[in-house]
């Protein structure tokens, strides 16, 4: 299952990514042309030039997860815009992993949370 919980930082990769990559190679793509790091609690989107596929890296305590989701049906809200990174909020990805537009302001109502001690 994906750890969205810990995470507080989403990265996108802008464009489109060969998914024939592998966990080394994209890491790579996130050290070398985003300077950014890995093997941070960040999550690190890749999708297709179809944008009918995502991979998304993850460091985890030892190693990296690697998900992938691929689309039978719609595209992915992917941007377009060139080379380099979009940082995204974690709900944000929830819509775009939902098959929702990233540009709406707002899709699902938060959840608030009262505790009464």
């Amino acid at each position: 299952m994906l750890g969205l919980a810990s995470t507080q930082k989403v990265y996108l990769a802008c464009g489109s990514t060969d998914m024939r990559k592998s966990i080394d190679s994209l890491a790579a793509i996130v050290q070398q042309s985003f300077a950014l790091d890995p093997f941070s609690s960040a999550l690190f989107v890749f999708c297709n030039k179809s944008r009918d596929k995502i991979k998304i890296l993850q460091w985890d305590h030892n190693g990296f997860w690697l998900y992938y989701k691929r689309l039978e049906k719609g595209k992915f809200d992917w941007l377009k815009e060139g080379a380099g990174t979009a940082k995204i909020s974690v709900r944000k990805l929830r819509w775009l992993l939902d098959g929702l537009s990233l540009k709406q302001r707002s899709a699902h109502k938060k959840v608030i949370v009262n505790t009464v001690i």
